[in-house]
Protein backbone atom coordinates (compact mmCIF):
# COMPACT_ATOMS: atom_id res chain seq x y z
CA UNK A 1 0.00 0.00 0.00
CA UNK A 2 1.37 3.41 -0.97
CA UNK A 3 1.61 6.28 1.47
CA UNK A 4 -1.36 8.42 0.57
CA UNK A 5 -2.39 11.81 1.90
CA UNK A 6 -4.97 10.06 4.09
CA UNK A 7 -2.27 7.90 5.69
CA UNK A 8 -0.12 11.00 6.21
CA UNK A 9 -3.08 12.69 7.89
CA UNK A 10 -3.61 9.73 10.24
CA UNK A 11 0.08 9.71 11.17
CA UNK A 12 -0.12 13.41 12.04
CA UNK A 13 -3.18 12.73 14.19
CA UNK A 14 -1.36 9.89 15.96
CA UNK A 15 1.62 12.16 16.63
CA UNK A 16 -0.70 14.75 18.14
CA UNK A 17 -2.55 12.17 20.21
CA UNK A 18 0.52 10.63 21.83
CA UNK A 19 2.25 13.98 22.24
CA UNK A 20 -0.67 15.12 24.41
CA UNK A 21 0.00 12.31 26.88
CA UNK A 22 3.81 12.40 26.63
CA UNK A 23 4.16 9.12 24.77
CA UNK A 24 6.30 8.09 21.82
CA UNK A 25 4.26 7.50 18.67
CA UNK A 26 7.15 5.47 17.24
CA UNK A 27 7.01 3.05 20.17
CA UNK A 28 3.27 2.48 19.69
CA UNK A 29 3.74 1.92 15.96
CA UNK A 30 6.45 -0.62 16.72
CA UNK A 31 4.04 -2.38 19.05
CA UNK A 32 1.63 -2.80 16.14
CA UNK A 33 4.28 -4.84 14.34
CA UNK A 34 4.21 -7.49 17.05
CA UNK A 35 0.55 -7.53 18.09
CA UNK A 36 -1.72 -10.31 16.88
CA UNK A 37 -4.98 -9.72 14.96
CA UNK A 38 -8.03 -9.32 17.19
CA UNK A 39 -10.52 -12.20 17.18
CA UNK A 40 -14.21 -11.92 18.01
CA UNK A 41 -13.73 -14.31 20.94
CA UNK A 42 -10.98 -12.08 22.37
CA UNK A 43 -12.90 -8.84 21.97
CA UNK A 44 -16.15 -10.21 23.44
CA UNK A 45 -14.27 -12.37 25.98
CA UNK A 46 -16.50 -15.29 25.07
CA UNK A 47 -14.77 -17.93 27.19
CA UNK A 48 -14.75 -15.69 30.26
CA UNK A 49 -18.39 -14.77 29.74
CA UNK A 50 -19.50 -18.39 29.42
CA UNK A 51 -17.59 -19.34 32.56
CA UNK A 52 -19.59 -16.97 34.77
CA UNK A 53 -22.55 -19.32 35.31
CA UNK A 54 -21.99 -21.14 38.59
CA UNK A 55 -25.12 -23.00 39.77
CA UNK A 56 -25.34 -23.82 43.46
CA UNK A 57 -27.43 -26.96 42.91
CA UNK A 58 -27.84 -29.76 40.37
CA UNK A 59 -31.29 -28.62 39.19
CA UNK A 60 -30.90 -27.93 35.44
CA UNK A 61 -33.28 -24.96 35.41
CA UNK A 62 -31.07 -23.00 37.77
CA UNK A 63 -28.84 -22.20 34.79
CA UNK A 64 -31.76 -20.38 33.12
CA UNK A 65 -32.32 -18.36 36.29
CA UNK A 66 -28.68 -17.30 36.49
CA UNK A 67 -28.25 -16.42 32.84
CA UNK A 68 -31.40 -14.34 32.56
CA UNK A 69 -30.39 -12.28 35.57
CA UNK A 70 -26.93 -11.78 34.10
CA UNK A 71 -28.49 -10.56 30.84
CA UNK A 72 -30.66 -8.22 32.92
CA UNK A 73 -27.62 -6.69 34.61
CA UNK A 74 -25.98 -6.09 31.21
CA UNK A 75 -29.07 -4.21 29.98
CA UNK A 76 -29.06 -2.21 33.22
CA UNK A 77 -25.44 -1.28 32.58
CA UNK A 78 -26.38 -0.05 29.10
CA UNK A 79 -29.21 2.00 30.60
CA UNK A 80 -26.90 3.65 33.12
CA UNK A 81 -24.43 4.36 30.32
CA UNK A 82 -27.12 6.40 28.52
CA UNK A 83 -28.37 8.18 31.65
CA UNK A 84 -24.82 9.22 32.49
CA UNK A 85 -24.43 10.81 29.05
CA UNK A 86 -27.66 12.76 29.45
CA UNK A 87 -26.60 13.91 32.91
CA UNK A 88 -23.33 15.33 31.61
CA UNK A 89 -24.72 16.74 28.34
CA UNK A 90 -23.04 14.13 26.16
CA UNK A 91 -19.53 15.39 26.93
CA UNK A 92 -16.89 12.72 26.55
CA UNK A 93 -13.15 12.98 27.07
CA UNK A 94 -10.96 10.14 25.83
CA UNK A 95 -8.27 8.58 28.01
CA UNK A 96 -5.76 10.31 25.76
CA UNK A 97 -7.23 13.67 26.74
CA UNK A 98 -9.07 14.28 23.49
CA UNK A 99 -12.40 16.07 23.69
CA UNK A 100 -14.76 13.89 21.65
CA UNK A 101 -17.07 16.85 21.53
CA UNK A 102 -20.74 16.22 20.89
CA UNK A 103 -22.61 18.82 22.96
CA UNK A 104 -21.97 22.05 24.79
CA UNK A 105 -25.52 22.13 26.17
CA UNK A 106 -28.13 19.40 26.39
CA UNK A 107 -30.82 19.62 23.75
CA UNK A 108 -34.18 17.91 23.48
CA UNK A 109 -33.18 15.72 20.53
CA UNK A 110 -30.12 14.26 22.27
CA UNK A 111 -32.12 13.68 25.45
CA UNK A 112 -34.91 11.97 23.51
CA UNK A 113 -32.57 9.69 21.51
CA UNK A 114 -30.79 8.44 24.64
CA UNK A 115 -34.09 7.83 26.45
CA UNK A 116 -35.32 5.82 23.46
CA UNK A 117 -32.34 3.53 23.95
CA UNK A 118 -33.10 3.07 27.64
CA UNK A 119 -36.75 2.36 26.88
CA UNK A 120 -35.71 -0.16 24.23
CA UNK A 121 -33.50 -1.97 26.77
CA UNK A 122 -36.32 -2.22 29.31
CA UNK A 123 -38.83 -3.29 26.70
CA UNK A 124 -36.49 -6.04 25.54
CA UNK A 125 -36.18 -7.26 29.12
CA UNK A 126 -39.90 -7.10 29.82
CA UNK A 127 -40.85 -8.90 26.60
CA UNK A 128 -38.23 -11.58 27.18
CA UNK A 129 -39.11 -12.22 30.83
CA UNK A 130 -41.30 -15.16 29.87
CA UNK A 131 -38.15 -16.91 28.60
CA UNK A 132 -37.17 -17.33 32.23
CA UNK A 133 -40.64 -17.74 33.71
CA UNK A 134 -41.84 -20.34 31.19
CA UNK A 135 -38.39 -21.89 30.99
CA UNK A 136 -38.27 -23.03 34.61
CA UNK A 137 -40.28 -25.79 36.18
CA UNK A 138 -41.96 -24.39 39.33
CA UNK A 139 -41.00 -27.52 41.26
CA UNK A 140 -37.32 -26.99 40.45
CA UNK A 141 -37.37 -23.27 41.21
CA UNK A 142 -39.05 -23.72 44.59
CA UNK A 143 -36.26 -26.13 45.56
CA UNK A 144 -33.11 -24.55 44.15
CA UNK A 145 -34.08 -21.06 45.36
CA UNK A 146 -33.57 -22.25 48.93
CA UNK A 147 -29.88 -22.74 48.15
CA UNK A 148 -29.59 -19.06 47.15
CA UNK A 149 -30.54 -17.52 50.50
CA UNK A 150 -30.25 -14.70 51.38
CA UNK A 151 -29.50 -13.54 47.80
CA UNK A 152 -32.39 -11.92 45.95
CA UNK A 153 -33.04 -9.94 42.78
CA UNK A 154 -34.02 -7.21 45.25
CA UNK A 155 -30.26 -6.71 45.64
CA UNK A 156 -29.70 -5.45 42.08
CA UNK A 157 -27.75 -2.26 42.80
CA UNK A 158 -27.86 -1.20 39.16
CA UNK A 159 -31.66 -1.11 39.20
CA UNK A 160 -31.47 1.16 42.26
CA UNK A 161 -28.97 3.32 40.40
CA UNK A 162 -31.36 3.68 37.46
CA UNK A 163 -34.08 4.86 39.84
CA UNK A 164 -31.75 7.37 41.50
CA UNK A 165 -30.49 8.69 38.15
CA UNK A 166 -34.03 9.14 36.86
CA UNK A 167 -35.69 11.41 39.40
CA UNK A 168 -35.45 13.48 42.57
CA UNK A 169 -34.94 11.20 45.54
CA UNK A 170 -38.18 12.37 47.16
CA UNK A 171 -40.13 10.65 44.38
CA UNK A 172 -38.81 7.22 45.44
CA UNK A 173 -39.15 7.76 49.17
CA UNK A 174 -41.79 5.57 50.84
CA UNK A 175 -45.21 6.89 49.94
CA UNK A 176 -46.17 7.42 53.60
CA UNK A 177 -43.13 9.66 54.17
CA UNK A 178 -43.10 11.84 51.06
CA UNK A 179 -45.02 14.83 52.40
CA UNK A 180 -43.09 14.79 55.65
CA UNK A 181 -39.68 14.65 53.93
CA UNK A 182 -40.23 17.35 51.30
CA UNK A 183 -37.18 19.62 51.53
CA UNK A 184 -35.25 17.22 53.79
CA UNK A 185 -31.60 16.42 53.16
CA UNK A 186 -30.58 13.70 50.71
CA UNK A 187 -29.27 11.66 53.63
CA UNK A 188 -32.59 11.88 55.50
CA UNK A 189 -34.64 11.01 52.42
CA UNK A 190 -32.36 8.09 51.63
CA UNK A 191 -33.05 6.62 55.06
CA UNK A 192 -36.71 6.25 54.02
CA UNK A 193 -36.29 5.11 50.44
CA UNK A 194 -39.13 2.84 49.37
CA UNK A 195 -37.22 -0.39 48.76
CA UNK A 196 -36.37 -0.78 52.45
CA UNK A 197 -40.02 -1.54 53.14
CA UNK A 198 -39.88 -4.31 50.55
CA UNK A 199 -37.23 -6.27 52.45
CA UNK A 200 -38.79 -6.59 55.84
CA UNK A 201 -39.73 -9.86 57.49
CA UNK A 202 -43.40 -10.64 56.99
CA UNK A 203 -43.99 -11.61 60.62
CA UNK A 204 -41.85 -9.16 62.62
CA UNK A 205 -41.38 -6.21 60.27
CA UNK A 206 -37.64 -6.27 60.94
CA UNK A 207 -35.00 -5.88 58.24
CA UNK A 208 -34.21 -9.13 56.45
CA UNK A 209 -30.64 -10.35 56.12
CA UNK A 210 -31.10 -9.64 52.39
CA UNK A 211 -31.57 -5.93 53.13
CA UNK A 212 -28.84 -5.79 55.79
CA UNK A 213 -26.27 -7.28 53.41
CA UNK A 214 -27.39 -5.02 50.56
CA UNK A 215 -27.06 -1.92 52.72
CA UNK A 216 -23.67 -3.01 54.00
CA UNK A 217 -22.33 -3.38 50.47
CA UNK A 218 -24.01 -0.53 48.59
CA UNK A 219 -25.27 2.23 50.92
CA UNK A 220 -22.23 4.48 50.54
CA UNK A 221 -22.16 4.02 46.76
CA UNK A 222 -25.89 4.67 46.29
CA UNK A 223 -25.93 7.66 48.63
CA UNK A 224 -22.94 9.12 46.78
CA UNK A 225 -24.77 8.63 43.47
CA UNK A 226 -27.88 10.35 44.87
CA UNK A 227 -25.80 13.37 45.80
CA UNK A 228 -24.03 13.46 42.43
CA UNK A 229 -27.32 13.25 40.54
CA UNK A 230 -29.28 15.60 42.79
CA UNK A 231 -29.17 18.27 40.08
CA UNK A 232 -28.39 15.99 37.13
CA UNK A 233 -31.12 13.33 37.23
CA UNK A 234 -33.52 12.98 34.30
CA UNK A 235 -36.25 14.95 36.06
CA UNK A 236 -33.90 17.88 36.70
CA UNK A 237 -32.65 17.76 33.12
CA UNK A 238 -36.26 17.92 31.94
CA UNK A 239 -36.94 20.90 34.22
CA UNK A 240 -33.82 22.63 32.88
CA UNK A 241 -34.93 22.24 29.27
CA UNK A 242 -38.53 23.12 30.08
CA UNK A 243 -37.48 26.43 31.64
CA UNK A 244 -35.73 27.28 28.35
CA UNK A 245 -38.81 26.34 26.34
CA UNK A 246 -36.92 23.53 24.62
CA UNK A 247 -39.05 20.52 25.60
CA UNK A 248 -40.81 18.68 22.76
CA UNK A 249 -43.83 16.39 22.94
CA UNK A 250 -41.59 13.55 21.73
CA UNK A 251 -39.33 14.03 24.76
CA UNK A 252 -42.30 14.08 27.12
CA UNK A 253 -43.54 10.82 25.56
CA UNK A 254 -40.16 9.15 26.10
CA UNK A 255 -40.07 10.30 29.73
CA UNK A 256 -43.58 8.95 30.29
CA UNK A 257 -42.56 5.67 28.67
CA UNK A 258 -39.54 5.43 30.96
CA UNK A 259 -41.87 5.86 33.93
CA UNK A 260 -44.09 3.06 32.63
CA UNK A 261 -41.21 0.74 31.77
CA UNK A 262 -39.30 1.09 35.04
CA UNK A 263 -42.12 1.65 37.53
CA UNK A 264 -44.98 -0.39 36.09
CA UNK A 265 -43.99 -2.96 33.46
CA UNK A 266 -40.75 -4.20 35.01
CA UNK A 267 -42.05 -4.65 38.59
CA UNK A 268 -45.23 -6.25 37.30
CA UNK A 269 -43.60 -8.96 35.20
CA UNK A 270 -41.87 -9.87 38.46
CA UNK A 271 -45.20 -9.75 40.24
CA UNK A 272 -46.68 -12.08 37.65
CA UNK A 273 -43.84 -14.57 38.09
CA UNK A 274 -44.08 -14.31 41.88
CA UNK A 275 -47.77 -15.19 41.68
CA UNK A 276 -46.89 -18.16 39.45
CA UNK A 277 -44.13 -19.51 41.67
CA UNK A 278 -44.88 -18.30 45.19
CA UNK A 279 -48.66 -18.38 45.57
CA UNK A 280 -49.87 -21.60 47.06
CA UNK A 281 -53.36 -21.47 45.57
CA UNK A 282 -53.24 -18.47 43.16
CA UNK A 283 -55.56 -16.56 45.48
CA UNK A 284 -53.56 -16.09 48.66
CA UNK A 285 -50.14 -14.59 47.96
CA UNK A 286 -48.63 -15.97 51.15
CA UNK A 287 -45.18 -17.29 50.30
CA UNK A 288 -42.12 -15.11 50.92
CA UNK A 289 -39.83 -14.45 47.99
CA UNK A 290 -36.21 -15.56 47.92
CA UNK A 291 -34.48 -13.65 50.69
CA UNK A 292 -37.77 -13.13 52.54
CA UNK A 293 -38.74 -9.95 50.70
CA UNK A 294 -42.32 -8.80 51.11
CA UNK A 295 -43.19 -9.05 47.41
CA UNK A 296 -46.95 -8.73 47.93
CA UNK A 297 -46.59 -5.08 49.00
CA UNK A 298 -43.28 -4.31 47.34
CA UNK A 299 -43.93 -5.23 43.68
CA UNK A 300 -47.41 -3.84 42.83
CA UNK A 301 -46.93 -0.21 41.65
CA UNK A 302 -50.31 0.90 42.96
CA UNK A 303 -49.04 0.42 46.54
CA UNK A 304 -45.75 2.29 46.14
CA UNK A 305 -46.77 4.83 43.45
CA UNK A 306 -43.23 5.39 42.32
CA UNK A 307 -43.49 8.05 39.60
CA UNK A 308 -40.35 9.66 38.23
CA UNK A 309 -42.04 12.53 36.38
CA UNK A 310 -45.21 13.38 38.34
CA UNK A 311 -46.22 16.52 36.44
CA UNK A 312 -46.39 14.55 33.18
CA UNK A 313 -49.35 12.52 34.50
CA UNK A 314 -52.93 13.46 35.32
CA UNK A 315 -54.26 13.04 38.86
CA UNK A 316 -56.43 10.14 37.70
CA UNK A 317 -53.46 8.41 36.05
CA UNK A 318 -51.43 8.75 39.24
CA UNK A 319 -54.29 7.52 41.39
CA UNK A 320 -54.70 4.38 39.27
CA UNK A 321 -50.94 3.83 38.78
CA UNK A 322 -50.49 0.25 37.56
CA UNK A 323 -53.84 -0.90 38.96
CA UNK A 324 -55.38 -2.16 35.71
CA UNK A 325 -52.26 -4.21 34.91
CA UNK A 326 -52.40 -6.04 38.25
CA UNK A 327 -56.13 -6.67 37.94
CA UNK A 328 -55.62 -8.14 34.45
CA UNK A 329 -52.89 -10.47 35.71
CA UNK A 330 -55.03 -11.73 38.57
CA UNK A 331 -57.96 -12.34 36.23
CA UNK A 332 -55.75 -14.30 33.83
CA UNK A 333 -54.64 -16.54 36.69
CA UNK A 334 -58.19 -17.27 37.72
Amino acid sequence: MKRTSEIEKKLDELLEKYELIGQSTESYLEGLLYSNPLGYWDYIQTEALLSLQCPRTDFPDELIFIMYHQVTELYFKLSLHELEQIAYNGKNISKAGQDLGWLEELDSGYFERRLKRVNAYFEALTKSFDIMVQGMEPEQFLKFRMALLPASGFQSAQYRMIEICSTDLINIVSLSKRKELQGATIEHQFEHIYWKEGATELASGKKTLTLKEFERKYTDQLLGLAKRFENRNMWQKFVELNEKGLVTEELKNELRQLDVNVNINWPLVHYKSAVRYLSSDKKDDDTAATGGTNWQKYLPPRFQKRIFFPTLWSEKEKEEWGKSWVDDVKKSLG
